[in-house]
């Protein structure tokens, strides 16, 4: 499971960084167009929609992967290991059931009620802009169920003395 997390984290850190450099090339050209050219090109706007969407949830998804996402983990640093363990257990299982039943079947439904609606400018339908939520949800879930299992092994859990990813502000 951790070379397919691996293989997983790497090829989206390639697909968010191929989506950042997409939806840079369109507001510049949507930038270029509109104010150098005073004739906007219609298509920039929806596409760069599309992509931030894509990008975000994707990104957030990896974010996930490697638990930078914003926790408030005070509570928890001062438990006991097997607390610690329960805690991380209880908190994977309520965002497996996010991501399960928010970002997987909801967005499935909004995939069907969307996908026969056109986007005007664009050959896409507006339910591939839905679709993001679906798979981001399947990486969410994944990642979810990664760190219960790293959880269950005593691995991955909040340490008082790993102060790496905190910042004072």
């Amino acid at each position: 499971m951790n070379a397919v997390k691996s293989a997983l984290d790497a090829a989206l850190k390639w697909i968010c960084v191929g989506l950042f450099a997409a939806l840079l090339v369109v507001v510049c050209w949507q930038v270029f167009t509109r104010q150098v050219m005073h004739a906007p090109a219609t298509w920039t706007t929806s596409t760069a929609q599309y992509l931030f969407v894509w990008l975000s949830l994707f990104g957030a998804a990896l974010v996930f992967s490697d638990r930078g996402h914003i926790a408030v983990d005070f509570l928890v640093r001062v438990l006991k290991i097997n607390e610690k363990r329960s805690t991380e257990i209880f908190v994977n299982i309520i965002i497996l059931a996010f991501a399960v039943f928010i970002l997987i079947y909801g967005g499935m439904r909004g995939v069907s009620i969307t996908w026969s609606q056109n986007v005007s400018g664009l050959p896409v339908s507006v339910g591939a802009m839905y679709l993001a939520l679906p798979v981001s949800g399947f990486l969410v879930a994944f990642y979810s169920l990664f760190h219960m299992r790293e959880a269950f092994a005593g691995r991955g859990l909040p340490n008082d003395q790993d102060e790496k990813n905190v910042e004072v502000v």
